[in-house]
C-alpha cells in the first residue's frame, strides 16, 4: 500500500531526506510515549512505520520478507519462543545489551 501510494514523491525525496523524516517521527513518537497519550501513540507508531516502509521501498528492501526471515517464530539470539534473553542496561541513558 505505501509503495502504491508514495512510491513516486518517495524516490523523489530519497534516502536521505526520507531517512529525517523517519527520525523526526521516531523524536514525535518519543514525545507521545512521555505523555502517555493513547491517541497521540497511535499517530506516531503509524506514522513510524510509513516512514520505514517508505525508506525500504526506496533502497529495494522487502521489509516483510526480512523481517519473517529474521525473526521466523522465534528470537534470532537464543531461538526460542517466546524470548528467553536476559537483557541488561548499560548506562540509564545508553544502549541496551543483549545477553
Amino acid at each position: 500500500m505505501m509503495e502504491y501510494l508514495y512510491i513516486k514523491s518517495d524516490k523523489e525525496r530519497g534516502v536521505e531526506a526520507t531517512f529525517k523524516w523517519l527520525s523526526d517521527e521516531l523524536q514525535e513518537l518519543k514525545e507521545a510515549l512521555n505523555n502517555k497519550n493513547q491517541a497521540a501513540l497511535e499517530r506516531e507508531f503509524a506514522d513510524v512505520i510509513a516512514w520505514l516502509v517508505s525508506l525500504a521501498n526506496i533502497t529495494n528492501v522487502d521489509l516483510e520478507k526480512v523481517a519473517l526471515e529474521k525473526y521466523n517464530h522465534k528470537c534470532p539470539k537464543c531461538q526460542q519462543a517466546p524470548c528467553t534473553c536476559e537483557f541488561i542496561k548499560i548506562k540509564p541513558n545508553g544502549p541496551v545489551q543483549h545477553l
